[in-house]
């Protein structure tokens, strides 16, 4: 029996275990259910003493890490099978997404408060470079980090105008993510939509375009970390959709298992602070990533936010949010159904208000968010477009950005009364 301990904000909150057959299981700390502060580490994992099997276990650890070929490619940079959930989770596991850390059983945390390694533009080209083949920079066991998802990626601080690499899984600040090979202009597609998304009202995390050498490259600031006065960085616990229905990662498309908007909103209601208001948050991230044309809205792209300071958690802000309709080689239909429908030009009245209950109050209150959306999302991108400079995110791709926004936007106020 393979076992690592699983830290939540550095208190060992349990134990995952692997059996001979690759089976997990989680169990919670004895000492640290008798304490005040126990939080669960999931939805899908209430406090219990007793041990949660496999079905449960394994989907939510196995989010913990990148999906599709980035996930293959870190196997085989760290050795293990890409199936092998634990093995990369026991090498990586130092610094996930949200407030968990995994560390081998009964080891004591690597030191903290290590220096930084402040990167120059060499070496920061240097990293853009070993990311490609490295992914999470898997094969450096000094550099501790987990993040779920397809695209390359990696954790770092940033601080002040320099970026920095941590070690032994202390906690960072940004995201960093090069432009997607074979895909023109991702950076500045993401950098576009994500600032669109906050300029309509929507809860979205700072984004800035960077480049070093011939790598264009994006940095996301962090929702799941909180810097504090004192410049140390503060972990906040966060599980995305998947993980908090116990649904494997590979199954996060609707389409192949994954949960739709009915079961997204169930879930809320069941289990945030805030059910009404968040249940409506969820419905305009729908709308906005129509209106932008983002197909990829799965699941694990959707998440909770566990805050520290409440015992039930919020919806998150929106994330990698790419209008992916100007890019032919990628899928037009809709990772989330809206009303049985994922093809967007098939889309009308009756699919938008399915989403809601059959009531008078209900189907108002979304042709209201339906049509300030559509409306209001023209004069920001346009003023957006104005600022593209500014941003340095200046490029063709946002010309064909804009004209599929221009083309939703005039779907759904036709649709309307």
């Amino acid at each position: 029996m393979r076992k690592l301990d699983v830290y939540l904000r550095s208190v060992n909150a349990g134990l995952l275990e692997q059996d001979s057959t690759a089976n997990l299981t989680f169990t919670y700390d004895e000492d640290y259910l008798a304490s005040q502060a126990a939080r669960a580490i999931s939805v899908s994992m209430p406090l219990s003493r007793d041990p949660y099997p496999n079905a449960v276990a394994k989907p939510y650890f196995s989010g913990l890490l990148p999906d599709e070929s980035a996930r293959t490619r870190l196997a085989a940079a760290l050795g293990v099978s890409d199936t092998n959930a634990f093995g990369m989770l026991e090498i990586i596991g130092g610094d996930c997404a949200g407030a968990l850390a995994l560390f081998p059983a009964g080891a004591q945390m690597p030191p903290q408060n290590l220096p930084d390694e402040i990167l120059d533009q060499q070496q920061l080209e240097e990293l853009l470079q070993e990311l490609r083949g490295n992914p999470l920079l898997g094969s450096r066991r000094d550099v501790r980090l987990s993040l779920a998802g397809a695209q390359d990626k990696i954790a770092v601080k940033v601080i002040g105008d320099q970026i920095a690499l941590v070690k032994n899984g202390e906690p960072t600040t940004h995201i960093l993510k090069p432009g997607i090979q074979g895909l023109e202009g991702t950076s500045q597609n993401e950098v576009f939509c994500m600032t669109l998304a906050a300029r309509v009202g929507l809860p979205a995390p700072e984004v800035a375009f960077a480049s070093t050498g011939d790598t264009h490259f994006i940095l996301v600031k962090r929702f799941d970390r909180l810097l504090r006065s004192d410049q140390s960085v503060q972990r906040l616990h966060q599980e995305d959709f998947c993980q908090a229905l116990s649904i494997p990662p590979e199954l996060k498309y609707e389409d192949e298992g994954g949960p739709g908007i009915d079961k997204s909103l169930n879930l809320l209601q069941r289990v945030v602070n805030q059910p009404a208001a968040d249940r409506l948050a969820f419905l305009r991230m729908q709308i906005f990533h129509y209106l932008v044309g983002n197909a990829d809205a799965h699941a694990k792209n959707y998440a909770l936010l566990h805050t520290s300071s409440a015992d039930l958690p919020e919806l998150a802000p929106l994330y990698d949010v790419v209008c992916t309709a100007v890019y032919p080689q990628l899928t037009q239909k809709m990772a989330m159904r809206i009303g049985g429908r994922n093809v967007p030009d098939t889309i009308h009245r009756n699919h938008w208000l399915s989403l809601v209950p059959e009531t008078r109050g209900s189907q108002k209150l979304l042709i209201r968010e339906l049509k300030t959306l559509a409306n209001d999302i023209i004069p920001a991108m346009e003023k957006l477009l104005a600022d593209v400079q500014e941003l340095g995110i200046g490029h063709s791709i946002l010309h064909d950005i804009t004209r599929v926004i221009r083309t939703r936007s005039q779907l759904v106020l036709r649709a309307l009364p």
